[in-house]
């Protein structure tokens, strides 16, 4: 509640102030600042009141002790400032006043919480909150990061313990590169302090000192990383979007470039909420105000005709104003604050869900994304179930999957600025887009005030994060699975497969003697005339499938050969004795002669065991994994390491490219899935099982792994969990073949039985 008067002192008029519950920094001007308290007694309507009295840079503010009593704001600039007839000047004058302030104190190092802390740095700076900032000294040490506010309020000094930190992001504030926010949290929106220093050199300073004590456990994630990470399913479209947010300079902390999240739903009318059509959803193709065909119509009618510097839209999809709209409830005193103490009309406050769609479909001058009847609670759809938790359902349905990079585009990508933002119908003021106005280069400080309060009034666009089109999200392809009736047994007298369930494979292709003989791995070469088989006992062995019988040795290592790999005459082949060799491999038929020839091409050499080796989609990159968990990227063309990780606690037992090559699953001991960005070696995710998974198949996405109980398991990356379980083999499942159209598959097992699986549509 507030009440207005006035007050008047050498023929200036001021206006007056609030009657409210307790002080706050809500009850600030713009650009005002709470300097100091002291205790004082005053007289109003004959009563006596004791309390506080605050000197601020635009008012004075009295807070008295009785809680019931209300606090009395009386505004009044500074003696010198107000002296001033411009608002620049009175500006200008106030900030020479708080530097001043600022430069007679510095940081109370009796505030540390260790006395063997070491300084890194302090200087001047102010801790932003929504509509409010208040200026102090920062602190930083090898162990905390410190905040003293000049006026020791909200408290005396805040303080983040350095270990609890785990991002921090530089901020664009009041369109210069002076803000700082930290976080110690990994998913969440709100950050734990965000700081505006009065330099840019200040704050790449404490950047600098935070970051590089993250160096040691956090590593730092890009816009690409993320968009790596959602693509393949390992964070949700949530995540996605709020990590954009965070480095597009979207914080909680600031009402002008708060995150801003796409309008999802378009049906507010059903009783049911079919997330499986697609009329239930926006068009997120298309910005807000290019919905509507018609407005769209009226709005490039009036751009054609507007002259330089043209935009289509005359607000902006975020704003204060806007984002206060949808949070009156949650928070009024934001409100009252933009407001000068009142709130908005009835009629134009939030009250339908359903009606603030409609008026951003058809209003002339409604863009927002989401961010004279009695106002009482919001109108929500008639949904039988949560509304939250439908919305929560539909950002994540499959239709938004397919379809968020198009507004990612819009919003931080692309087709927000230039040729591609005209041809989507994506225009808006340019003072909206950082870069559009320089501060620094004007002079006159009565225009710089006006200037900057334009712009934190209509809103900002994001940062650009991408300048090419955003790519589609992978969406799973595997399916059920169901055996066929019959299993091959390779016990003692192997049998046929029924020509029903795999009628390609040959008489002769399964009875090759080899049941004396501990294989590790085999391959069929192009021709389907010669089998290569690799052995514990060293060698690897070629096969005449047309004879059935040994037609080459090669003893290619001086231990167990583990994995071997094909390609265009090349044979690749890992070992226990921790290598890795690339032999180039003429077939005997090719040559017309009885023997193969073999030539040693390359020596991959590894400190450890080699386990496993495969090759991607191009041959041109090879990973091998060894027994002590560590995997390594190989460029095979020039035999050179591109990564090396330790990757898994234990053996690697199977490690594979996905078919773009741009990424790496590996499974071992541990019981661990762990993929890898194949260009910069960053462990993006880790995935843990109930048990070791032996080998495995995936597309990208979805993975079909045999694990040592002899289960066959689907997991479903975007979700990191088991979607299917089928049961397999009496033993661990030790290895897996599968077809180029993923619709057959094979799999062997230590129960000596090879069974024979149909993708089930």
């Amino acid at each position: 509640m507030y009440e207005e008067k006035s007050f008047c002192k050498k023929k200036k008029t001021f206006s007056s102030f609030f009657f409210i519950c307790r002080f706050s920094l809500l009850l600030l001007n713009l650009e005002e600042y709470y300097f100091e308290q002291h205790m004082k007694t005053i007289s109003v309507l004959k009563i006596i009141l004791e309390g506080s009295l605050k000197i601020c840079s635009k008012s004075i503010i009295f807070e008295p002790d009785e809680k019931i009593q209300p606090i009395i704001k009386v505004s009044c600039p500074l003696y010198r400032a107000s002296h001033l007839d411009k608002l620049g000047d009175q500006a200008a004058m106030i900030t020479a006043i708080l530097q001043s302030r600022l430069a007679r104190t510095s940081f109370d190092k009796n505030r540390f919480q260790n006395v063997s802390e070491t300084l890194h740095m302090e200087c001047e700076a102010e801790m932003v909150t929504p509509l409010v900032t208040n200026p102090g000294h920062v602190c930083i040490t090898d162990a905390n990061l410190y905040f003293q506010p000049l006026n020791g309020y909200p408290k005396p000094v805040v303080h983040i313990m350095m270990h609890n930190v785990r991002r921090i992001y530089k901020r664009r504030h009041g369109l210069m590169p002076l803000g700082l926010e930290v976080f110690c949290t990994e998913n969440d929106l709100c950050s734990d302090i965000y700081l505006k220093f009065y330099n840019s050199q200040d704050r790449d300073e404490l950047y600098f000192y935070i970051a590089t004590y993250l160096e040691n456990h956090i590593t730092e994630q890009t816009a690409e990383s993320y968009m790596l990470q959602w693509q393949r399913g390992h964070i949700s479209n949530y995540q996605y979007l709020l990590h954009l947010n965070n480095l597009a300079d979207r914080s909680c902390n600031d009402l002008s470039q708060y995150p801003v999240f796409p309008w999802i739903i378009a049906d507010y009318s059903s009783s049911e909420l079919d997330l499986t059509k697609p009329e239930t959803f926006r068009d997120l193709s298309k910005p807000v105000g290019a919905l509507n065909k018609e407005r769209l119509e009226r709005l490039l009618t009036r751009y054609r005709e507007m002259p330089e510097p043209k935009f289509m839209y005359g607000s902006h999809y975020s704003s204060p104003g806007y984002v206060l709209f949808y949070l009156v409830r949650v928070a009024p005193e934001y409100m009252l604050c933009l407001q000068n103490g009142k709130f908005d009309h009835a009629d134009r406050t939030f009250n339908s869900i359903a009606e603030t769609w409609k008026n951003c479909l058809d209003g002339a001058t409604d863009f927002k994304e989401v961010s004279s009847q009695k106002l009482l609670e919001v109108t929500l759809p008639d949904y039988p179930d949560d509304f939250l938790q439908k919305s929560q359902n539909a950002l994540e349905s499959q239709y938004v999957s397919e379809h968020l990079h198009e507004w990612i585009d819009l919003i931080f990508g692309y087709k927000q600025k230039g040729r591609e933002a005209i041809a989507a119908h994506n225009v808006f003021h340019p003072l909206t887009y950082e870069g559009g106005v320089d501060l620094n280069s004007i002079m006159d400080p009565n225009e710089k005030v006006a200037l900057l309060t334009q712009i934190l009034e209509f809103g900002q666009t994001p940062k650009q994060l991408f300048t090419t089109p955003h790519p589609r999200r992978i969406i799973p392809k595997f399916k059920s699975l169901r055996t066929s009736s019959h299993n091959v047994s390779i016990d003692e007298s192997p049998v046929s497969p029924s020509e029903e369930s795999f009628e390609d494979l040959t008489e002769e292709s399964i009875t090759l003697a080899w049941n004396n003989i501990a294989l590790s791995s085999c391959l069929i070469l192009p021709g389907d005339a010669t089998v290569i088989s690799s052995s514990w006992d060293n060698h690897i062995y070629f096969y005449s499938v047309a004879f059935g019988r040994r037609q080459d040795t090669l003893m290619g290592h001086d231990d167990a050969v583990s994995k071997i790999c094909w390609h265009d005459n090349r044979l690749y082949s890992a070992s226990w004795d921790s290598t890795v060799k690339v032999w180039h491999c003429v077939p005997a038929e090719v040559l017309g002669t009885k023997r193969h020839q073999f030539e040693l091409l390359a020596e991959l050499e590894h400190d450890v065991s080699v386990n496993t080796i495969n090759l991607n989609a191009a041959n041109a990159m090879l990973v091998s994994g060894t027994k002590e968990g560590t995997i390594s990227i190989w460029d095979v063309t020039t035999a050179t390491m591109l990564h090396q990780l330790s990757c898994h606690s234990g053996t690697v037992y199977a490690a594979a490219f996905s078919p773009d090559s741009r990424h790496l699953l590996s499974t071992g001991e541990d019981g661990c899935f762990k993929v890898i960005d194949v260009q910069t070696g960053m462990l993006i995710s880790s995935m843990a099982s109930e048990q070791p998974q032996r080998c495995f198949k995936w597309d990208g996405h979805s993975v079909l792994s045999g694990s040592q109980s002899g289960e066959l398991l689907v997991w479903d990356l975007f979700a990191g969990k088991v979607i299917e379980r089928i049961k397999g083999h009496t033993g661990a499942v030790t290895c897996m073949w599968m077809n180029e159209q993923c619709s057959s598959i094979i799999t062997g097992g230590e129960d000596k039985q090879i069974m024979f699986w149909k993708l089930q549509y």
